[in-house]
């Protein structure tokens, strides 16, 4: 299961790395740039939560 939660989060990374390239280049426009950021940022924040966090056990 957690190996699935960092392939979907760093899938989301991904999402908002890769765009600003693609628009840097001029390969897509400036909506489809706003809209990919979006997702990558949902998917990341979304996902990322339940693998980078220290599991509190202990306390």
């Amino acid at each position: 299961m957690k190996a699935a939660l960092k392939l979907v989060s760093y899938a989301g990374l991904a999402l908002t790395i890769v765009p600003a390239v693609l628009l840097y280049h001029g390969r897509i426009d400036d909506a489809l740039y706003r809209n990919l950021m979006v997702l990558g940022m949902l998917v990341w924040f979304g996902s990322a939560i339940f693998w980078i966090r220290p599991d509190h056990a202990e306390s």
